[in-house]
């Protein structure tokens, strides 16, 4: 500190100023603030995103309902969308699909073990002409289900 001090300044300096012109406790406060604006906007964001992590761990079937509420909630700003979202994540909605479409392969099952009840009623109460060869049989078998939509 070979120059001269102006004589308008002060003639002691404070601690965190260096002597190059070097404001130190901004420099740390400016940091400080970047830091914190991370930590709160990831604080915020994980706040935000509550509702879409609960939906997802406990695999709610209203899941993509809760995230587009979320989305809508972020980009909005309506924290209506946000507070639906989150009762959505915390109630269980009845599965319906699942047993319906249990019912629907075992009636599936069911039909094709199942004889058709109309061609083949007739076909069982008359009998073959013995006379008919077993290829002659087959083809014709073979045609009558095709006929019948029968599933091969």
């Amino acid at each position: 500190m070979n120059e001269k001090i102006h004589p308008m300044g002060p003639h002691h300096l404070p601690f965190y100023l260096a002597g190059n012109g070097t404001d130190v406790l901004m420099v740390v406060m400016g940091v400080f603030l970047v830091a914190s604006l991370i930590w709160v906007g990831t604080l915020y964001l994980r706040l935000h995103s509550l509702p879409e992590r609960m939906a997802h761990k406990s695999e709610k079937l209203q899941f993509e309902i809760v995230a587009m509420l979320g989305l809508l909630a972020l980009f909005t700003h309506v924290h209506l969308f946000w507070v639906a979202g989150l009762l959505l994540a915390m109630i269980d909605i009845p599965d319906f699909g699942s047993p319906l479409r249990s019912i629907a392969g075992s009636v599936e099952k069911i039909a094709d073990t199942m004889p058709d009840t109309g061609s083949g009623a007739e076909q069982e109460t008359s009998p073959a002409p013995a006379s008919v060869p077993s290829d002659t049989a087959k083809k014709g078998a073979s045609i009558a289900k095709k006929a019948g939509g029968g599933h091969a």
